[in-house]
């Protein structure tokens, strides 16, 4: 495990992307998050692509996955289901103890699903940039659990033995990313993302059946593995709800909608005193990415002002407001896929340019 004094972040509001973007060449979105963000850039989701959707990308290697192109879901009555699954549990406890995982382990992002990292991957070896840190990103499991089916449309998340697996599935391409990218970031650990607006959610009407603890444990898996790896963790949120797992996770990062959900995400200030005294990061999505219209109407100057009033209302509860600047990245609030590129671009560049406004007017 990496020492924990090499992998620490001081972000001073630097700005930092979620991975989705309306676009359909991976090169293009490559480019594009290189100029918004060349300190910390990350490899791009393309969802207009048949199979970059946020859960397709990252089930590849699950037992008994049978993929109909639009239509995908886990088959167990299939032939040779119990054998994929003892493969995978024995691939499991083979990786357990290995320092890196092989080349063909089935953790790796296939290149069918997720081209955008191995775009972003060849961009960062030709060029000979040096970012700061690097990021990805993995679905959150209660998310993916509820995304893919079963044979008989059953969400994975309500079968034991299935939501184990897939849990352990994205622990370790979690892993795999982290061990992918170290080489790339000499100055901070590379950050994962975990995509999982469950982790707020558990107990409405579309998490029904989900108990806290659940969800609680598959995220702390996966935060486990990027840590061991030697990564940070962050956790993405654009929900609104129960903020206080998140805060208590022993997460690096988290990444919540500030535009739509700060005054929620306050209520919960014991806890989130508690997550800043420990140096935990926020990931401040004051960037507005939908509906289309505020994205349209938001302006520079606008947002400084709401992101300077939220400032002051962390500030007031203890805390510097140099204190506050050195544990935030500037953040939209969640990806751009369902945008048209054009208000995509405008998402990445007010993004940009409001993290450099701050830097300057703050002397960071």
């Amino acid at each position: 495990m990496t020492d924990p004094n090499e992998t620490r972040l001081v972000p001073n509001c630097l700005p930092v992307l979620i991975g989705s973007l309306p676009l359909t060449d991976h090169g293009e979105a490559v480019d594009l998050i290189f100029t918004a963000t060349p300190e910390i850039p990350l490899w791009p989701q393309l969802p207009r692509n048949n199979r970059e959707g946020m859960v397709r990308q990252f089930v590849s290697g699950f037992p008994g996955l049978i993929d109909q192109g639009s239509h995908y879901f886990v088959d167990r009555s299939q032939a040779g289901f119990i054998q994929e699954m003892t493969a995978f549990h024995e691939h499991v406890i083979e990786c357990q103890n290995l320092p890196e995982l092989p080349d063909n382990s089935l953790f790796r992002l296939a290149s069918d699903t997720a081209r955008g990292f191995q775009v972003f991957k060849e961009k960062l070896l030709k060029s000979g940039l040096q970012p700061l840190t690097v990021k990805g990103q993995v679905t959150g499991p209660v998310t993916a659990g509820m995304g893919i089916k079963d044979e008989r449309g059953a969400a994975l998340v309500y079968d034991d033995n299935l939501w184990d697996m897939l849990v352990k599935l994205l622990a370790g391409k979690a892993r795999w990313q982290v061990e992918q990218l170290r080489q790339f970031s000499d100055y901070a650990a590379p950050i994962i993302f975990i995509d999982e607006p469950g982790i707020v959610s558990f107990g409405s009407t579309a998490f029904a059946g989900i108990s806290r603890e659940l969800v609680v444990d598959g995220v702390s898996e996966l935060i486990v593995s990027i840590k061991e790896a030697g990564g940070l963790s962050g956790i993405h949120i654009c929900a609104n709800g129960d903020w206080e797992p998140a805060l208590k996770s022993a997460t690096d990062i988290i990444s919540f909608d500030a535009y739509s959900f700060f005054d929620n995400f306050v209520l919960y200030r014991e806890q989130l005193i508690s997550y800043l005294r420990r140096g935990g990061v926020l990931a401040w999505g004051i960037v507005p990415t939908s509906p289309p219209d505020t994205v349209e109407n938001e302006r520079l100057d606008t947002l400084y002002e709401r992101w300077l009033m939220q400032l002051e209302i962390l500030c007031s509860f203890g805390f510097s407001e140099r204190e506050i600047l050195h544990q935030t990245l500037i953040a939209p609030a969640c990806g751009t896929g369902s945008l048209t590129p054009e208000l995509a671009l405008k998402v990445l560049t007010m993004t940009s340019n409001l993290a450099v406004f701050i830097k300057k007017e703050f002397s960071l």
